[in-house]
């Protein structure tokens, strides 16, 4: 099977052809959505960081960019910088430079306010779209492919069954010599001794054991116990009991295969295969994640139902429960019949297919609603 898309000079693929406004601090943010509000073709990605960083996420935040802004299903990049923020906005235009992509900076301070930079950004902006028109799609074989697989708004339903869909989704991928990522470190919490057995080597699992031991360290040190605040007001509503339950539907999504490596917060994976980043258990900064990983499709499993989508990265939502995917059948892309969970590998190729279809541009729900403009940026505060 092969899917279309869009070859890039660093030769990735990308399932969509975006030129992306990001703005490097928070006081930019409405200045890009400016900008790209006035472009057809761009997408901007809103966020609150950017200033007053400890250095450990300066550093995180930088990395975050740079990587969202090489995901493949970009074509080009505009930055939007106010002009004092200490984001390294020279050495982030640079790496994209490097990648073959064209790239733009603007700083607010130095053009002029925000009237002057949206009217030169929107004259950069409609340019590189032209651009990118001329690049067309391309037929590849599927192993070009990166899903990306992320849950929230989780019920009993999920781990039965939308969750285990997506796992079977990326083991087809990984068989077929893809890449899979997943993430939601709070989410591994009482199952992480099963995701190490799968690691390829001791020590990836002791590097993902020790990832769910430092996170809770983290809070704990600020008075918080995790295992104490999860599930969720949401989560114990939807008939979850405990954390363990809830961790071990969730790292179903990562399905069976060997995990290859487990990387930080805003890292690319240097290997194929499946693969880990450390990432919250909060949606919006752990498709961010995702997307700065490579991820070029996302499945979202909710059991609750969410609309969340991602700036950059089509997200296909799946849900197994029932009453949630007829209240909500605008947001909800895939329904996984909890009556035919026996027949999960034939779900899973279902998924995959429809997996396939986005790829090759096929829009879904978020897409459609525009539900993808604001996404998260995780920072953990400064590390003793």
């Amino acid at each position: 099977m092969s899917f279309w898309g869009y070859p890039r000079s660093d030769g990735s693929v990308g399932t969509r052809n975006y030129v992306a406004v990001i703005p490097t601090v928070v006081c930019s943010a409405a200045t890009a959505r400016q900008i790209s509000d006035n472009v057809k073709g761009t997408v901007p990605f809103l966020h609150h960081q950017g200033c007053a960083l400890a250095p450990y996420d300066l550093e995180l935040v930088n990395r975050t960019f740079t990587n969202l802004a090489l995901n493949p299903n970009i074509a080009a990049v505009v930055l939007v910088s106010l002009g004092c923020e200490p984001i390294d906005v020279d050495g982030i235009a640079e790496a994209i430079a490097q990648s073959g992509k064209p790239v733009e900076k603007l700083v607010i301070q130095q053009v002029g306010g925000t009237i002057a930079t949206v009217e030169k950004g929107v004259r950069i902006a409609r340019h590189m779209v032209s651009d990118a028109s001329l690049v067309k799609r391309e037929q590849f074989d599927e192993s070009r492919l990166m899903f990306g697989s992320e849950c929230g708004g989780s019920d009993t339903t999920s781990g039965l069954g939308a969750n285990p869909a997506i796992g079977s989704a990326f083991d087809i991928l990984v068989k077929k010599g893809g890449s899979a990522v997943f993430s939601e470190t709070t989410e591994f919490i009482g199952a992480e001794h099963l995701l190490a057995q799968r690691a390829v080597t001791p020590e990836v699992g002791k590097q993902i054991t020790d990832m769910v031991r430092r996170y809770e360290e983290r809070f704990l040190e600020k008075g918080v116990d995790m295992r104490g605040t999860n599930p969720t007001k949401g989560n114990i509503e939807g008939g979850l009991t405990s954390i363990e339950e809830k961790s071990l539907g969730a790292i179903s999504k990562g399905g069976s295969q060997p995990i290859q490596e487990m990387y930080e917060y805003g890292e690319r994976p240097k290997k194929g295969g499946l693969s880990i980043v450390d990432g919250p258990g909060y949606d919006a900064p752990s498709l961010t994640a995702l997307a700065a990983a490579g991820s070029t499709v996302m499945f979202f499993s909710t059991g609750r139902g969410t609309p969340l989508g991602s700036p950059f990265v089509p997200v296909i939502k799946v849900t197994a429960n029932g009453p949630t995917y007829e209240k909500m059948k605008d947001n909800m892309d895939f329904y996984v019949d909890l009556a035919s969970k026996d027949h999960m590998k034939e779900i899973g190729e279902a998924l995959y297919a429809e997996a396939l279809e986005v790829a090759s541009g096929k829009q879904t729900k978020a897409e459609i609603l525009d539900q993808s403009s604001y996404n998260g940026i995780f920072i953990v505060g400064p590390l003793a």
